[in-house]
């Protein structure tokens, strides 16, 4: 038998890649933590039903990562920022969470997120030459 590497955009084919990984994951957590998974999307609308920010996120297992949270650039520093973490945090907290995680650049949310409590557990120099990217992690008292 042969195989071969193939460049090409395929759901299908992700899908299974993803999937395959999910299952080989599931058999090496406890039996309590198998099934938790749960994608999360808070949005901040405006009156007029116009998405201002939001926060995308998922709980995997014990923990809640958040992927994306943003707030448009006009309303930042209103505290809305700190109101989806909040929010998201008590989410965490109701579905038993250690702790969540999440990552930004340099340019980006380093000091929010550690006004906020998180604290950084490792960064990579170098990104886009002149930035760093930090992980950060909070642990939730349950």
């Amino acid at each position: 038998m042969s195989y071969h590497i193939t460049r090409e955009n395929n759901n299908e084919d992700k899908e299974h890649v993803n999937n395959q990984l999910f299952y080989f994951n599931l058999a090496h957590f406890p039996e309590d933590l198998r099934g938790r998974y749960e994608q999360i999307s808070l949005f901040l609308k405006d009156e007029n039903g116009l998405v201002r920010g939001g926060l995308l996120g998922e709980v995997c297992w014990n923990w809640l990562e958040i992927h994306t949270l943003m707030v448009d650039e006009d309303i930042r520093k209103f505290g809305y920022g700190s109101k989806l973490l909040s929010e998201i945090e008590q989410i965490a907290l109701e579905k038993r969470c250690d702790f969540i995680k999440v990552d930004t650049l340099s340019f980006q949310a380093l000091d929010f997120y550690e006004k906020n409590g998180y604290q950084v557990f490792g960064s990579i120099d170098n990104v886009g030459r002149e930035f760093k990217h930090y992980y950060l992690k909070k642990d939730l008292n349950r």
